[in-house]
């Protein structure tokens, strides 16, 4: 049987000495949407988005995710491109307007995905005691009032065929 590593930061279980290290020595503070991040590139640039609204050319950030939990469905208005550091695969599952899911892995030999603005998604690390330390650039650049985390109800009431999907990944 595996060796099983337990233990919390705050509130929220890490299950790696890896992962705990990395959120010390990179400062991570938990995510809403699940994880851990620490924002580490913020553009002084602005553009105006199609939508109207002023945002920073882009922002980058640093991402941490376990096997103990996930990012829930949410969604953006901005692209965001993840690229993968190290650790353990991440799949990052899509859900675009039309309704159509994919699953993408992030991790060995696909070190990088992007997804579009608009679309629902989350990510996960499904080995065990597993994480993975990604970083995630958002153009235009994040921000809150951009970020929808998604309700249960909501998305399942929109994509009724994804349903035990939506059911997994969302609080």
């Amino acid at each position: 049987m595996p060796r099983r590593y337990r233990g919390t930061i705050g509130e929220v279980p890490v299950v790696h000495p890896e992962a705990q290290r990395l959120i010390a020595a990179y400062r991570l503070q938990p995510h809403p949407e699940g994880g851990w991040y620490r924002e580490t590139y913020r553009s002084a640039e602005r553009v105006t988005t199609s939508r109207g609204t002023v945002r920073s050319a882009t922002t980058s950030i640093y991402f941490l995710l376990t096997s103990a939990g996930f990012s829930a469905f949410h969604r953006l208005a901005s692209d965001e491109t993840w690229h993968f550091y190290r650790g353990d695969p991440v799949t990052v599952e899509i859900i675009a307007a039309s309704g159509v899911h994919e699953s993408r892995p992030l991790g060995g030999d696909t070190l990088q995905t992007t997804i579009v603005g608009g679309a629902h998604f989350a990510a996960h690390v499904d080995a065990q005691d597993g994480y993975a330390f990604v970083g995630c650039d958002v153009a235009p650049g994040f921000e809150f009032a951009d970020f929808h985390l998604t309700t249960r109800s909501m998305l399942t009431a929109a994509y009724p065929h994804l349903g035990p999907l939506i059911a997994r990944y969302t609080r």
